[in-house]
């Protein structure tokens, strides 16, 4: 029989059979909220569809997205900070130039890289090509927050088969594309190793919501649910479990009733 294809990134692994560890402070359930601040350009490219999209420029599709930056982003930080939760901001470059108030209204978040805006896949791209967007996305983050991110996220969770190596030659330390795993995944590269921190797609507003077509009351029950889940199961191994958000989507007032409900449960048990 032939050999199916491989990426030869990592290994099979099962989680049962893996070395037990726990997270720092003795905690074995590691969770995180990963917002993404998305910027897109007007009458081109890429983005997310409340309706199906009408000739550009696509008015409707455009300013329903533009709204997570001027409201429901800080509808979203008002919460997390109530909350004192900690909160990592996936960062398009672009938003530095047109909207640098909404990173601003995370003081304390870390700052992941995610491309140049969400118009764009980086897959596309050439393998020269690719490398000048995270130059740039990089360069335009640091400039403004005056750190360099260490951490990315394609946008469209998009990679090539050369963005790993990219990204640990232009000093990325881990990466957030791929949703194999409940623990972080060293991942091979040509020059080194790269850290697969788990990225949810299943608890992620964009999957269950604009395509799947839940609402807010049963997305906020998935998040609750699978902490559930998870708070149980760490007793025999460590796992990180990640929520994907858009301000766009969870801002929005009839959502972010919902989320608040799910976060609150998650902090009164966490």
């Amino acid at each position: 029989m032939p050999t199916a294809p491989t990426h030869n990134r990592y290994p099979y692994s099962p989680i049962t059979e893996r070395p037990v560890y726990d997270w720092p402070g003795g905690k074995r359930l590691a969770v995180y909220i990963g917002l993404n601040l998305e910027w897109f350009s007007f009458g081109e490219g890429l983005g997310a569809e409340l309706a199906p999209g009408g000739p550009q420029p696509d008015v409707l599709n455009y300013s329903w997205r533009d709204y997570g930056n001027r409201v429901g982003v800080f509808r979203l930080a008002e919460l997390f900070a109530e909350l004192k939760l900690p909160v990592s901001l996936l960062v398009n470059a672009q938003m530095v130039k047109h909207a640098p108030q909404a990173i601003a209204a995370f003081p304390n978040a870390e700052i992941v890289g995610h491309g140049r805006s969400n118009s764009e896949r980086q897959s596309d791209l050439t393998e020269y090509k690719e490398q000048r967007l995270i130059e740039e996305a990089t360069s335009a983050i640091e400039q403004h927050t005056g750190k360099r991110p260490l951490g990315w996220l394609g946008p469209w969770i998009s990679q090539s088969h050369a963005t790993p190596d990219l990204l640990q030659e232009a000093g990325y330390t881990y990466l957030l594309d791929w949703c194999h795993d409940d623990q972080p995944v060293w991942m091979k590269t040509r020059a080194g190793r790269i850290l697969s921190l788990p990225y949810p797609q299943e608890l992620n507003d964009i999957p269950q919501i604009v395509a799947r077509k839940r609402e807010g009351a049963e997305f906020a029950n998935m998040i609750v649910d699978a902490f559930d889940v998870m708070l149980e199961e760490c007793a025999q191994r460590p796992l990180v479990m990640g929520i994907a958000l858009h301000a766009y989507i969870v801002g929005q007032p009839h959502r972010f009733k919902h989320l608040a409900r799910a976060q609150a449960h998650r902090g009164a048990l966490g």
